[in-house]
């Protein structure tokens, strides 16, 4: 596994997402297959994903999703931000919680790297606190997004 520390300032130029919408903290270990994160944001009371105050299970998958963006920046070598991509699908989705803004822990979000090519990947993600599952299924990413559309949206 790869040790190099991996912090917030990294990771914001490495991954898409800027601001308060860049949700991971750092990185605690990666390799071709997986990558392990940690965040705190979801104890922020500016995240940007919180409704009425609360911040919904189901945004684990953003965490997870910016986990596998991350992935495929260090994979690739990236020095600045990466390709555009986007979450096609997410399946076997399971949420052990209602809401994680009242998690104590620091979120730890794992991501394992099950197929893909250069412009399709499929991903296994865990998002847990405290040694607690939290929220976990499976994601496909499209990489390239704006190279695969013309300009009117369509797949090109």
């Amino acid at each position: 596994m790869r040790l190099k520390p991996i912090g917030k300032a990294d990771i914001a130029r490495l991954i898409p997402h800027q601001g308060a919408m860049c949700l991971l903290a750092g990185v605690s270990h990666w390799d071709e297959d997986r990558i392990g994160c940690h965040a705190d944001s979801h104890r922020d009371p500016d995240n940007p994903l919180r409704q009425q105050g609360r911040l919904g299970a189901a945004c684990a998958i953003e965490y997870a999703a910016q986990a596998m963006a991350l992935h495929g920046a260090l994979l690739a070598g990236y020095e600045e931000a990466p390709r555009a991509g986007y979450l096609t699908s997410v399946r076997e989705v399971r949420l052990a919680v209602a809401t994680l803004d009242e998690v104590a822990a620091d979120l730890e979000i794992e991501v394992e790297r099950l197929m893909g090519d250069e412009n399709n990947v499929m991903y296994r993600f865990t998002v847990s606190a405290a040694g607690q599952e939290l929220a976990c299924g499976r994601a496909a990413v499209r990489l390239d997004a704006a190279r695969h559309l013309d300009d009117e949206g369509a797949q090109a």
